[in-house]
């Protein structure tokens, strides 16, 4: 597994990032042997980062990796992620403390290498939408991180980069995290590229490049879109993200890609991993898994090594074409 440059953090992240999410579900549903065989394979493939989050099966995901990583602590890096119910902003402080506390408790861990706020940001505070000012000012969300930091229960801190664009922007060029959790994929690489019209798409334009102006480790995720672009087989976990977008829009999407692509380079999963790996300003690809053999797959394609020049340039042609269907 080859190794990238976390941002500024010093830490070399692999390739490929086990995610520990809700849509797989493999260390949240399957039974101990399976999640203890997941676990092995992919520290033998070279894997060093786990990333899960409190609101992950309610905290069973964290758990889990509480007790299979427990004679492996100083061998990998773990993240996890807290919410802020926006109803009590009074309180961040406490907020976050008591759900960092309550997260290291399962994680049996005494510190995490990253800590990110699992909130979208936005303009003004909106539902679960928290605004970019509640993040930055002062006794804010980064305050109440950056005193966590010197108090050594994380070494880095982040946030996830869903929500509205500009607001994402300006919080990743405060200079002041370490991680932003980028959505980019074959369905939506914005974030990376101006896509045409023809291509409809909720657009993250820039927050490559402000990641990359900042040192910001971009964490991608989202690379299969909770498996669209991977299988037609549905199982209901499928939820898009993003402004506008439908899981039948998204399969449309999807269909219109393979029906040119094929399996040329590799399987659809395989193809989506390679794509998101041939941009150079993503540290790393955090894929989620459902059974062992969607970790073996995603290693072999991650082993294929990023897609060529041409490829990528027939990919933006076919974007540039539209929707087929």
């Amino acid at each position: 597994m080859k190794t990238r440059p976390f941002g500024t953090t010093g830490i070399d992240v692999s390739e490929l990032v086990f995610g520990c999410g809700m849509v797989g579900g493999l260390l949240i549903e399957k039974d101990d042997t399976t999640r203890r065989r997941a676990v092995e394979l992919a520290l033998e493939a070279g894997i060093n980062w786990f990333d899960t989050a409190a609101a992950y099966g309610q905290g069973k995901s964290e758990e889990a990796l509480g007790w299979l990583l427990a004679d492996r602590a100083n061998a990998v890096h773990v993240s996890t992620k807290f919410s802020i119910d926006t109803r009590h902003l009074g309180d961040l402080s406490g907020q976050i403390e008591s759900s960092l506390t309550a997260s290291l408790e399962r994680l049996r861990r005494e510190s995490v290498t990253l800590l990110q706020l699992h909130n979208q940001i936005s303009e003004t505070t909106r539902g679960r939408a928290l605004a970019a000012d509640e993040v930055l000012k002062t006794g804010g969300v980064l305050d109440v991180l950056e005193n966590l930091q010197t108090q050594g229960l994380i070494e880095h801190f982040g946030i996830t980069a869903l929500g509205e664009t500009p607001s994402i922007k300006r919080v990743i060029e405060s200079g002041r995290i370490a991680s932003a959790q980028v959505y980019f994929n074959l369905l939506n690489p914005s974030a990376a590229r101006e896509l045409p019209s023809s291509w409809p798409v909720y657009d993250f334009g820039g927050v490559l490049e402000a990641c990359e102006r900042h040192g910001v480790a971009a964490m991608n995720i989202r690379v299969l879109s909770a498996g669209v672009i991977a299988t037609d087989t549905r199982t209901g976990r499928e939820q898009p993200l993003t402004p506008g977008d439908t899981v039948d829009g998204e399969t449309g999407k999807a269909q219109a890609l393979f029906d040119v692509l094929g399996e040329r380079h590799g399987t659809r999963a395989q193809t989506a991993i390679r794509f998101a790996l041939s941009e150079p300003r993503l540290a790393c690809v955090v894929f989620g898994l459902a059974e062992l053999a969607h970790l073996e797959e995603a290693v072999a394609g991650a082993g294929m090594g990023a897609l060529s020049e041409d490829d990528l340039e027939a990919i933006w042609a076919l974007y540039a074409a539209g929707r087929s269907r």
